[in-house]
């Protein structure tokens, strides 16, 4: 049975959708043309057409996440089976292999220099890892444990090499500074997990989506959302800025995929596949902002052309459902990686 709701917040509950209700009118009555109508007259997109260049096999159970280096070469990947694998996607071989304290991984993320890795999940901590200094067993150093998260870690961000970005279950987001291992900052981000992060361009501000069905915009400087996006029906499992830094896509469980424009406030493109079976897990854009490209339970990679809103095709090969993608910052290679326990590069 449901909890019960004592009346004065059903009231409010009641304001707040008619407030929402007001606030997509006045969205409508300025949205006066669509991104297709608009790019009616570019020409069609090519197909895409790629192919998995590496397979990648060394986890024995699920991998949860995977996030590219600034080099768009290696890549770090978090399994269910208690390791980080640091990977050469080049050649397709393992680089590092470093044992977690706790298997509950569900998020990873490479600093840009390359220098250091970051993983947490279930056991409500971020763990820092040093790649160029190893520890008596020789496996990557551990040089910051951050405690202090009253839910599971669902995403981190490396702002520099000495400091991070987190999101997680309590619906925080949290800075912390790696050389003092301490807080900068620590508020509540939304009304439900936290559940993705991405930067923008430029590295001042970042949009976070949400299980509360809501993305927003944040400014690294500051603690109060600049802008909250309305649109999903269901947890948003992920989002990513465009190259162009004035908009931003999301994928989410309600089997859609968005596009939001920071400038107008709204959204701009809704995108969706041919059979709307599977919800979105993850996504990413081509470097030049053209493709979206969407992870999905149906085991497959969507992809679509964004100005046209056409779907441009699947990258099939996963045989469970992906959880995580991660485009090079080059804009050359797209990592994936699934429940399948491997990890694919397309180009």
């Amino acid at each position: 049975m449901p909890p019960k709701v004592d009346p004065e917040t059903a009231e409010l509950r009641k304001e707040l959708e008619q407030l929402y209700e007001k606030l997509k009118e006045e969205q409508k009555k300025v949205a006066d043309a669509t991104l297709e109508s608009v790019c009616s007259g570019v020409a069609d997109a090519p197909k895409v057409r790629l192919t998995t260049k590496r397979l990648m096999k060394g986890h024995i159970n699920k991998v949860n996440s995977v996030h590219y280096s600034g080099d768009s070469k290696h890549c770090v990947t978090g399994s269910l089976d208690g390791k980080l694998i640091i990977w050469d996607t080049h050649t397709g071989n393992k680089v590092q292999v470093i044992p977690l304290r706790s298997a509950w991984v569900m998020s990873v993320a490479y600093a840009t220099s390359g220098n250091y890795v970051a993983c947490g999940g279930m056991d409500n901590m971020c763990t820092v890892y040093d790649l160029n200094n190893r520890d008596s067993s020789g496996a990557a150093k551990i040089i910051r444990e951050l405690a202090g998260y009253e839910g599971f870690l669902s995403s981190c961000r490396f702002l520099e090499d000495k400091k991070i970005l987190t999101g997680s279950g309590d619906m925080k987001i949290c800075q912390w500074d790696l050389e003092t291992g301490r807080k900068t900052v620590d508020f509540m981000a939304h009304n439900g997990d936290v559940v993705s992060i991405s930067l923008s361009p430029d590295g001042n501000t970042y949009v976070t989506g949400s299980v509360d069905k809501t993305c927003r915009l944040w400014d690294i400087r500051e603690q109060n959302p600049k802008q909250t996006f309305f649109g999903h029906e269901s947890d948003v499992n992920c989002v990513c800025y465009h190259p162009s830094g004035n908009a931003f896509v999301t994928g989410s469980e309600d089997k859609s995929a968005r596009m939001f424009d920071i400038r107008s406030d709204q959204q701009i493109a809704l995108y969706e596949p041919p059979n709307k079976s599977s919800g979105f897990t993850s996504c990413g854009l081509s470097k030049s902002g053209r493709f979206l490209l969407c992870g999905s339970d149906d085991n497959n990679v969507h992809i679509w052309d964004t100005l046209k809103n056409q779907h441009n095709g699947v990258l099939s090969g996963h045989e469970n459902r992906i959880t995580s993608l991660s485009v090079a910052p080059n804009g050359v290679g797209i990592a994936t990686c699934s429940w399948d326990q491997h990890v694919r590069v397309w180009g």
